[in-house]
């Protein structure tokens, strides 16, 4: 048991330096890249929000 909870220290703190380090490289596009992939999950929720609808009144006109 002191083992795993070792091994869980050790791999949170190996996971809390390896989140710094990331968070210390700023893209210099950061504002254009940020609009351009909400706009782009935008677009992925639209297209599978219109196919489960799509779907749903299939299977209750058809199903049903």
């Amino acid at each position: 048991m002191k083992i795993a909870m070792i091994l869980v220290v050790i791999v949170g703190v190996a996971s809390l330096l390896g989140t710094i380090l990331a968070a210390r490289t700023v893209e210099t596009n950061y504002g254009k890249s940020i609009k351009r992939n909400i706009k782009n999950l935008t677009m992925i929720y639209v297209v599978v929000i219109v196919g489960l609808l799509a779907g749903l009144l299939w299977y209750a006109f058809v199903a049903l």
